[in-house]
């Protein structure tokens, strides 16, 4: 909150000083990342540093980890212990380290997998939704869903035409659970796996593995350009 001590700050002057419009600051105070500001006689609203230190938090916050946690994390630290904010900010943390691992394995799969061989298939090798599901550890309906697709289309066997993955889909499987792991979505798949079937899409693979890479960093960086305005916020919540 503002105190005696703290310079008086127009609205204008938040928004300048934090990157938003003067619009967006009101948004803020309404959405409770910003505490409630003091009023002039007049009615005009009077903020402090912990207003513009809660603004530039949020804005590092949203670009780390998506505008509903970062109100959520501002608001934690304005209306609860300190301890449940630190907790959240370090369930963030958690989650990059959850995606730089989940990126790491679709890197190697990208690489390891599309090289198997698939030479001298026997009708032996080919797997059912079930056995296929229970060694990728998903369910039979998610390899249902990537059939209608496109992405890992098994053969079917009469007379019931129950799916049967052979090596080279089972495979395709293999490739889509870790690219979906690392966050890849529906639409890309479907475009990167006729090339990676035929050995020729490995580049886009790589290039869009690597721009997940870059966004990762980003948003670790934003996370922890957010520590500085956090810890101010903090600091003025425990005086």
């Amino acid at each position: 909150m503002t105190t005696l001590k703290s310079p008086v700050l127009r609205t204008v002057d938040v928004a300048r000083r934090s990157g938003y419009s003067v619009q967006q600051v009101r948004n803020l105070e309404r959405d409770g990342v910003l505490p409630p500001a003091a009023r002039t006689a007049a009615g005009y609203r009077v903020y402090g540093e912990t207003h513009l230190w809660s603004a530039l938090a949020y804005r590092a916050l949203a670009a780390a980890t998506g505008p509903v946690e970062a109100k959520r994390i501002v608001r934690a630290v304005h209306e609860h212990p300190a301890a449940e904010a630190l907790a959240l900010l370090d369930a963030a943390h958690a989650r990059l380290d959850r995606e730089r691992t989940d990126l790491a394995l679709a890197e190697e799969a990208a690489v390891a997998i599309s090289a198997d061989p698939v030479e001298d298939v026997r009708p032996s090798d080919s797997m059912s939704v079930s056995e296929l599901a229970a060694a990728l550890g998903v369910r039979p309906s998610t390899l249902r869903h990537w059939d209608a697709e496109g992405l890992a289309v098994p053969d079917r066997v009469p007379p019931r035409g129950a799916r049967r993955y052979a090596p080279a889909q089972v495979r395709d499987a293999r490739i889509v659970h870790q690219l979906r792991g690392a966050g890849y979505r529906i639409a890309p798949l479907r475009t990167l796996m006729p090339g990676l079937r035929s050995g020729h899409g490995r580049e886009d693979v790589g290039a869009a593995l690597v721009a997940r890479g870059a966004s990762i960093a980003g948003r670790s960086r934003a996370l922890l350009d957010a520590a500085v305005p956090l810890s101010r916020v903090l600091a003025a919540a425990r005086t």
